[in-house]
């Protein structure tokens, strides 16, 4: 046996030997279950169901809590006189006069645009260009739906002013209205997570953002697996990233496992519901609540219905 065959045998048996130790003494370190992520699963509207009316508008919030959703999917800016907003784009492009980004605007500028003017229905038509659809504040929603579940997205960057000053104005308002139980904060800047984190120490859920999803789906993909301590509460996923799947049974339940539910983004049809939520998703954020709220609430009657039979 030549010397390059025996190293290589040694690596692996020490590489064996590492696996098998930190198995034995490594346990998963599951996350503590937060009160706004125990029922499942849930029908979050992606901006408020933004196929149905104008995205991040009080519209679109009422219309789908009208037909029963569990809650709000919505993305958060810093006006220029450091309100938070719910509003996905950096410039804003969804009004018949605003132009610039909100970072720009102040709150009442803001408000006297139409951010339903380009809004189109289903058949083409332009419903909301002779009814004003205002910009909404976190405080209005807050306000509005004191009981509703809401994710909130940090879309401003940690390298902005705007996104320096985000975590603690955000923190200060969920203090404000009371609503620690019943919001998630999550960004696709891990650092935004990680630094409003500091200011809430763990009374309010987290949500991954792009790091997180890389550690897990790494660990996942390892023999070291029993080595991934998560530092968030809930994982917002596409199904795919990439040449990667993110929606496989096996995936969820090793997220499970760790207390951590899975929720897909953005799905709308019905199938694919079904196959999220039979390969044990916890919720499903859509842009067509009228279509999510019924189809979920038939699958979950099916599964109890199973449940009964296998008795």
């Amino acid at each position: 046996m030549g010397k390059k065959t025996k190293l290589a045998l040694a690596i692996a048996a020490a590489s064996a030997a590492a696996w098998a130790g930190s198995k034995a003494f490594m346990k998963p370190q599951k996350r503590e279950g937060k009160e706004v992520l125990q029922k499942a699963p849930v029908v979050l509207a992606h901006r408020g169901g933004a196929k149905l009316a104008p995205e991040h508008t009080m519209i679109a919030f009422e219309k789908a809590f009208e037909l029963g959703v569990d809650g709000f999917e919505i993305d958060i800016r810093l006006t220029k006189d450091e309100e938070i907003v719910a509003f996905h784009d950096e410039t804003i492009d969804r009004t018949s006069d605003g132009l610039g980004a909100v970072k720009d605007f102040t709150l009442e500028e803001l408000k006297n645009f139409n951010f339903g003017y380009h809004f189109k229905d289903e058949n083409g038509h332009h419903p909301y260009r002779d009814q004003k659809a205002e910009i909404v504040t976190l405080k209005e929603l807050f306000e509005k739906f004191p009981n509703m579940y809401i994710n909130i997205d940090i879309k401003d960057s940690p390298e902005t002013y705007e996104g320096s000053l985000m975590p603690s104005k955000l923190w200060r308002i969920i203090e404000e209205y009371k609503a620690e139980d019943r919001v998630v904060v999550t960004s696709f800047y891990s650092e935004q997570v990680d630094r409003f984190n500091l200011y809430a120490q763990n009374r309010v859920a987290l949500g991954a953002g792009e790091t997180d999803v890389r550690k897990a789906f790494a660990a996942y993909t390892s023999q070291f697996g029993h080595l991934y301590h998560p530092k968030v509460d809930v994982f917002q996923l596409p199904t795919k990233h990439g040449r990667f799947s993110l929606d496989s049974p096996k995936f969820i339940s090793f997220l499970n496992n760790l207390n951590i539910p899975v929720h897909y983004w953005v799905i709308d049809d019905e199938e694919q519901m079904g196959k999220l939520l039979d390969n044990g998703a916890k919720g499903i954020i859509t842009d067509r609540p009228d279509i999510a709220v019924p189809f979920v609430r038939n699958w979950m009657e099916q599964q109890q219905e199973k449940g009964e039979n296998q008795k």
